[in-house]
């Protein structure tokens, strides 16, 4: 019985623990919502104070001497059942968090949080030089998080592994190389046919009032619950989960239709997906997402593979247009498909097409690299994300706006989850492939507006697994094989090869 009640005990410590937590995550989104700016000086001491009290109880001794006792009781040694996986995964949290001083965990969650709100205005006055002391302080307790951890030949490594278990820097960049050596040629090729889209006709007058309910319409229709989740606006969309009954996902809107909406739909994909984990279990590590990457595999799923699709639209556009007729009624649906799939390099990250994205995420993690070991100051930034995109693009971003600021995620000390955008695309191009052999017909069902079954299916396969596989055994329980990123390179070229009325792409 010693087992079973070490077990119950370590179970409840941890339950407990994620109500605390989700008061921080409250106060998180409450800080990038509905927050007056100056109120965020005594939201970070909050949370800041909130991450400390949490520190404390997640590296309590007794959580170790329970660990300890479990070791090897025969309870945790059937591979992948419920209690094996709840005892891995919290081992490895544990022992990754008693390497962590609370004092440096209070002075990032402090910072960050500061940092967050300058970045906010620096961000709206197009302003780099306002937000490079944050960032710059960001950067040094990022080192100094990686160094508390341990890593083997890298520092990145150590932060990789908060968000992407396991994956190596070296390993993704051999990745990167290869994914490429296909986008490139593709995207080239792409952006060279005669057939252009009109793009023109995305940027006419979409008020924003309407945005939201269209959005509010098609999230419900997909199947978000609005009973357990809400839909708001900010200035980077996110999706945050309070509790097992409430995730809160949100987008920005502006006077065009593509942000705000794709946005929406990106974090949908990861609502639905924590809306899909099994609330019996939350709190623990079989209530939670399985990695940062497995996560992006459903926004990136939703908001692309799915929301771009001629099928998906065939449903939607007809009340589209009833929504916006003053912008779209003499717009058929052929052309409107074709200018939301427009292939062409742009600056901007979320705004980017399905071929070009990815290049944007392999810079991202080049430049984060290079920061985080000194190879490149901060005050340096601005011209090496310019010439990054020269390199990889073919552009240059006009301003920091649209340049160096475009992003959230060093404002937040998130360093080291870009990667997983591109590891999230690899894995809803095969999750999708599979789905489609295993459900028949998923077009015929998206132009009729019925997402059950593909729903359904990913609430099956991946959703309620939480943490019981890593990432690449979950795909490979999926789908049959382990992630490979020729499913993401043939899709795009049967997508953009029939939209551009290519033979071969």
């Amino acid at each position: 019985m010693r087992a079973e009640a070490a077990y119950a005990e370590l179970i409840a410590h941890f339950r407990e623990l994620a109500v605390l937590e989700s008061c921080e995550d409250l106060l998180g989104w409450d800080e990038e919502t509905y927050m007056p700016p100056r109120g965020v000086e005594h939201r970070g001491n909050q949370l800041a104070l909130l991450a400390g009290m949490t520190h404390d109880r997640l590296t309590h001794p007794r959580v170790g001497e329970l660990l300890a006792d479990l070791a090897h009781a025969d309870l945790v040694q059937e591979l992948h059942s419920v209690p094996e996986t709840n005892v891995r995964e919290l081992r490895r949290l544990y022992t990754r968090a008693i390497r962590l001083p609370r004092l440096l965990v209070e002075e990032i969650t402090r910072t960050t949080c500061l940092a967050q709100q300058a970045w906010t205005v620096a961000y709206r006055k197009s302003d780099f030089p306002s937000f490079q002391p944050w960032l710059e302080k960001i950067v040094v307790l990022m080192r100094q998080q990686a160094d508390a951890l341990g890593y083997a030949t890298v520092a990145y490594d150590a932060l990789l592994d908060e968000y992407e278990p396991g994956a190596r820097s070296d390993q993704l960049a051999d990745l990167f190389a290869a994914l490429r050596k296909e986008l490139v040629p593709l995207a080239n090729h792409l952006t060279a046919v005669r057939r252009r889209p009109n793009g023109a006709i995305l940027r006419r007058a979409f008020p924003v009032d309407r945005q939201r309910q269209f959005a509010q319409r098609v999230a419900l229709a997909i199947g978000f619950d609005f009973q357990r989740g809400r839909l708001d606006s900010t200035t980077h969309p996110f999706c945050m989960t309070i509790g097992p009954h409430d995730c809160r996902i949100t987008t920005r809107y502006d006077q065009g239709f593509c942000d705000a909406f794709f946005g929406m739909l990106h974090e949908l994909g990861h609502g639905l997906y924590e809306q899909g984990l099994d609330p019996d279990h939350y709190g623990t590590p079989m209530g939670e997402s399985g990695s940062v990457g497995v996560h992006e595999s459903q926004a990136r799923l939703w908001e692309n593979t799915i929301g771009r699709s001629l099928s998906f639209w065939q449903y939607f556009y007809p009340a589209l247009q009833e929504a916006f007729p003053e912008s779209l009624r003499d717009v058929g649906l052929d052309e409107f498909h074709l200018a939301i799939n427009n292939v062409e390099a742009t600056p901007v990250r979320v705004g980017s097409d399905e071929v070009t994205y990815n290049l944007h995420v392999m810079l991202r993690f080049e430049l984060e690299q290079a920061l985080l070991k000194g190879d490149l100051p901060v005050s340096d930034l601005p011209g090496a994300w310019n010439e990054a995109y020269r390199h990889y693009l073919g552009i240059t971003p006009k301003n920091d706006r649209e340049g160096c600021l475009q992003d959230s995620h060093w404002s937040e000390g998130i360093i080291g989850y870009f990667p997983t955008y591109t590891l999230g695309n690899i894995m809803a191009a095969q999750l999708f492939a599979r789905a489609q052999k295993d459900l028949g017909d998923l077009d015929a069902a998206f132009g009729r507006g019925d997402f059950t079954g593909l729903l359904g299916w990913l609430r099956a396969k991946v959703h309620r697994h939480g943490q019981r596989y890593s990432a690449t055994e979950l795909i490979e329980a999926a789908t049959g094989s382990p992630p490979d990123h020729c499913h993401l390179i043939g899709a795009l070229r049967r997508r953009y090869g029939e939209l551009y009325g290519l033979a071969e792409c």
